[in-house]
């Protein structure tokens, strides 16, 4: 191959895919339904924000990275996380289209990018949703033990793990809201209003309750990991912030995206990073941080230990609710995202195909049921959530380049909403999470390098070859599998 062709290869892969263009796709009666309102859209980010960071990675966090600091920690990854979220607002707002970050790459930096973080999101959806799955098994198991029924550990353990052979609530809780995903995302949107309502407040509740058990000895020392620590432990509790991301994916089937997406994606990390930060100092301040070694109900055990068995119990019930409500978003958020790249062309045309009555990707919907089941049933808590995170961190990374990016080749599109600063803000959000996952554990970066290896060998044998950048789709065309013929 001479160097002229070789030009012409590479020019092809990071050609960009025009707003316009992405837009025809999401019109049309086999479209997704445009069916959230403001109040579920908020709902939403809120149920996939609170509720993990809370009720699960506080424990593994403070116990092996950040001690009583974690509070620290939480300021550190909401203030990374503020940035990220103000890119991601001005992107929703200007490209409501299903996808997310995968969709944004697509629009500013080119297709090769565009698939690097689409497969990046592959992973971090399916490990948090695996990780969130077992957080819920956690949670459920304690308040079953607290009712006197006792499940053998060989059945709620993943294996090498106090003797375990597999964590089965976790596989019974995400085949069940598979189901309900299946059925429609406006009643799945129903039920996750009905049941963050109710986590918020238990997370009061627990508040309310711990506070006057606070023993100001706990939070000595403050730091005993010291500032690594911090900002491994900010690295890894940035798990708990992904439902902003979660949100963007929902673009297609909201009321008034332009208006309302940056609404919910910026209210709902307000409220979380409020939250998280109470409850951080809470915890710590009533448990030593070294007590939560192992466990992935904390919160249920910080009452127990302080001698409140019935609010203990009252708290699992609002976090297995809770946890649940983020296992919807992700779960929603993970199968929109193999739809964009699906219709696209960059996976297969059955990731694509929509139920012909609920009109929901229900393929695409059984497949990552089943698959997230699996992993959640086998891998520990600690190894999940700093998988995921490094693929969060990537993402905001180049979210936050192709929004410097499309300011300067794209200054005429119409942006409803602005991130303010440009390029300062988005750049400190590129440094900050390029530091964040420095600090994450050298295994997790050899994980996520083969990872994206895996990604670019299946990007060059088969989604350049599918890609269907250049053909000529507009309305119903695009819902067309290629070759066929025929709407999906």
């Amino acid at each position: 191959m001479d160097f002229r062709s070789f030009l012409g290869r590479y020019a092809s892969i990071t050609e960009t895919k025009s707003i316009s263009k992405l837009m025809e796709c999401t019109g049309g009666a086999n479209g997704l339904k445009k069916v959230l309102s403001p109040f579920e859209l908020t709902l939403l980010g809120i149920g996939a924000i609170i509720g993990t960071g809370i009720f699960v990675i506080t424990g593994v966090v403070a116990a092996n990275y950040s001690g009583p600091a974690l509070v620290v920690s939480f300021i550190i990854s909401g203030i990374v996380c503020a940035f990220a979220a103000l890119c991601y607002a001005e992107f929703a707002a200007m490209v409501p289209v299903a996808g997310s970050a995968y969709t944004y790459g697509y629009a500013s930096l080119g297709e090769i990018w565009a698939w690097i973080i689409g497969w990046d999101l592959i992973l971090e959806y399916s490990v948090s949703i695996a990780a969130v799955a077992v957080g819920w098994s956690g949670y459920m198991t304690s308040l079953l033990s607290g009712a006197g029924i006792v499940l053998p550990p060989e059945l709620v353990n993943p294996p090498g793990l106090n003797g375990g052979m597999i964590n089965l609530p976790s596989i019974i809780i995400i085949l069940a809201i598979t189901g309900l995903l299946i059925i429609g995302v406006k009643e799945s949107a129903r039920v996750n209003n009905v049941i963050v309502l109710i986590k918020i407040s238990v997370i009061l509740l627990f508040l309310y309750l711990a506070s006057s058990h606070i023993n100001p000895a706990n939070w000595t020392p403050f730091m005993p990991f010291g500032w690594s620590g911090v900002f491994t432990g900010a690295a890894i509790v940035f798990f708990a912030y992904i439902g902003f991301d979660a949100v963007s994916t929902a673009a297609e089937e909201v009321k008034d995206p332009q208006k309302n997406l940056p609404v919910g994606i910026i209210g709902s990390l307000i409220v979380a990073t409020v939250l998280y930060i109470a409850v951080s100092a809470v915890l710590t301040g009533i448990v030593p941080y070294f007590r939560f070694q192992n466990t992935s109900a904390p919160v249920a055990f910080a009452l127990g230990e302080i001698g409140i068995s019935w609010g203990s119990a009252l708290v699992s019930v609002g976090a297995i609710c809770g946890i649940t409500s983020v296992l919807i978003v992700l779960l929603f958020g993970q199968t929109r995202i193999f739809f964009a790249m699906s219709r696209d062309g960059l996976l297969p045309a059955v990731f694509r195909e929509l139920h012909p009555l609920y009109r929901t990707p229900v393929k695409v919907t059984l497949l990552v049921g089943v698959v997230t089941a699996l992993i959640a049933s086998l891998l520990p808590l600690q190894t999940i959530a700093e998988l995921v995170n490094i693929g969060t961190l990537a993402a905001f990374i180049i979210v936050s380049l192709g929004i410097i990016v499309l300011r300067r080749t794209r200054p005429d599109i119409e942006r409803p909403f602005r991130c303010p600063f440009v390029p300062v803000l988005p750049a400190l959000c590129i440094l900050s999470c390029g530091a964040l996952i420095f600090m994450l554990p050298l295994v997790t970066h050899l994980r996520f390098v083969i990872w994206l290896i895996l990604g670019l060998i299946v990007y060059f044998a088969y989604s350049r070859h599918h890609s269907r950048l250049h053909e000529n789709t507009s309305g119903l065309e695009c819902w067309e599998a290629p070759g066929n013929g025929k709407h999906l």
